[in-house]
């Protein structure tokens, strides 16, 4: 009588390879390698058919805390900001001033002078207060005094929050994954 090593020795599983018909039922579909032999795909792999599903695990979540702002880099960004700002500015000015003359307001507004001053009607013309050139340099006035404004402004707030930060622990934001 055999003992049960000897039967766990003589006793052999054979696995044999799924056939065409079988991975079809399964739902994987079997594809063919560069020796013609059929073979299943790996876990890892995307079978043709099927969508990629979403995973099903739980939502990552990560948690971001700004404790300190360079003062340097905002200095340098806010700078550009400003100019920008100021130029879109000086554009703004110049199209608008533009249309107006393009429509006719300065010369409505000098012949409604002209009926309410009937004797000296002449010698007013709205041009000279609010001529293109005077217009536009005191926009370019504004916006330069801006540029330094806006900079020293955001500087200053950089050096309070670091300051704030130090006190408080910063400023704490949590992102997590959209599903």
């Amino acid at each position: 009588m055999p003992t049960a090593g000897s039967i766990a020795e003589s006793e052999t599983t054979t696995v044999e390879a799924p056939t065409a018909r079988q991975t079809a039922v399964s739902g994987v579909p079997a594809s063919t390698d560069a020796a013609g032999k059929q073979r299943r795909p790996k876990p890892y792999e995307e079978s043709p058919r099927e969508p990629k599903k979403a995973p099903t695990g739980p939502t990552r979540k990560a948690r971001l805390r700004v404790h300190r702002v360079d003062p340097w880099s905002v200095m340098k960004m806010s700078f550009a900001l400003a100019i920008a700002l100021g130029i879109v500015t000086v554009v703004a000015v110049t199209l608008v001033w533009a249309v107006l003359g393009a429509a006719g307001v300065w010369d409505a507004i000098n012949s409604s002078v002209a009926t309410v001053l009937n004797d000296n009607a002449d010698a007013f013309d709205i041009g000279e207060y609010v001529g293109f050139g005077r217009i536009i340099g005191l926009t370019i006035l504004i916006a330069a005094i801006d540029v330094v404004l806006i900079t020293a402004l955001a500087t200053v707030g950089a050096f309070l929050y670091n300051l704030a930060a130090q006190l408080l622990g910063g400023f704490e934001v949590t992102l997590a994954e959209d599903d």
